[in-house]
Parts: structure tokens; sequence; C-alpha cells
């Protein structure tokens, strides 16, 4: 079984300098176009044979794009949701610095700031969602996930059985990963593939990789 992750484009929240998490913005003009180009790598490279995504904008109409291409079935999932940032949702950065200021030595991973959750709720989230597509989607060869830079990085910590909060894996907007799972090991093929950005030196694919 292969599991194809794959981030979202570029949404309306990376233009106004707010915090996004569970902030429900659209992908902008500049994210469709990433999207299309990610689909059209995807669907001549490693089609899936069903896409699960997340239910938040940004996501699902990056999911709806990769299906137009693919023409697979479409599932949304909650759980594939971005980090539950709380108060800090659609919120200003420098507002959030002034209102919601990180503690000293960072946020214990258990404690989860006003209205959301916390790290370790996020992974243990993630945990729970990749079992479950493992198990019900295991007589599917290869399987796409549309999600979100924290969620994606923490379905890699689980994936691999890291310790939280250890080690981060950003991913560049349709940044594509592939993983595979064989009966007694766990495969990474490649990881924040952006190959299909690279004709267009205008896409700023390194910015606010963990949104």
């Amino acid at each position: 079984m292969e599991i194809l992750i794959i981030r979202h484009g570029q949404s309306e929240a990376d233009l106004l300098e707010v915090h996004e998490g569970r902030a429900d913005f659209p992908l902008t003009e500049l994210g469709e176009v990433q999207a299309r180009k990610m689909a059209a790598a995807v669907a001549t490279e490693y089609p899936p044979e069903i896409i699960l995504s997340s239910t938040l904008k940004r996501a699902s109409g990056t999911a709806r794009i990769l299906q137009e291409a693919i023409g697979c079935e479409i599932r949304f999932y909650d759980e594939l949701r971005e980090f539950n940032n709380g108060v800090l949702a659609g919120m200003s950065r420098k507002e959030a610095a002034i209102k919601y200021p990180l503690p000293k030595g960072g946020r214990p991973v258990h404690i989860p700031i006003q209205d959301g959750e916390s790290a370790l709720d996020l992974r243990y989230r993630a945990e729970r969602i990749l079992r479950e597509i493992i198990h019900d989607y295991k007589d599917y060869e290869r399987v796409a996930i549309v999600s979100h830079g924290g969620l994606i990085s923490n379905l890699f910590n689980a994936f691999f059985n890291l310790p939280i909060g250890d080690v981060v894996f950003p991913t560049g907007d349709t940044g594509i990963h592939l993983l595979e799972l064989r009966e007694d090991i766990r495969v990474v093929k490649f990881i924040n593939k952006l190959d299909h950005l690279s004709y267009d030196n205008a896409l700023n694919v390194t910015r606010r990789n963990l949104r």
C-alpha cells in the first residue's frame, strides 16, 4: 500500500499575515495554479485510486482539482484538518503576539492554546487517522491524502513512531510525499517533491511551510 500525502496550495491567509490553522480561507489564484500543476504531475506519475481530504477550503479545493485530473472517488475527513489553534485562528500575527504571547520556553505539549488543541492532541489525532486509513484502505494500492503542513508533519512522526515534538517535516505549497507500507518495513520513496512548480519562477514555494 502506498500513501501519497499532498499539502494544499497557497491560501488567502498567506497574503494576509494571519494565523491560519482552523481559519477557513480558500485558495488564491496562485494556489489554484499550483494545485493544477500538482494534479497534472500526480495524474501522470502516481495516480491514486482514492483521495482523502481535509474539509477546510484550501485543502478541499486542492483535492477537488486533483480529483478532476484523476477521475477517482474523493472522501472528506474532519480529522485531516489543520491544527486547531483556537483563538488564534484568523488573527493577525502582530495582534496574536501581543494578546497571546508564547510562554517562556514555549507552550508545553500537553497544554492547548485557548479554545484549541495541544500539540499532544494533534499528534494523537494524526496517529488515530493514520491507523484508520491504513486499516480501512489496506486493499487499495495507492491512497492520496490532501491536508495541511502541521497535520502532515504529525502524520510523518506517527508513520515513523517518533517522539512528539522532536522532528518537524516542512512541506511547501502542494508539496508531495510518497510513503509505502510493506509487510515488514515502512518505506519513504520521496519527501516534499515540488518539481511540478519548477516551471514558474514566480512561485514562492518556501513560504510559511507549516500552516
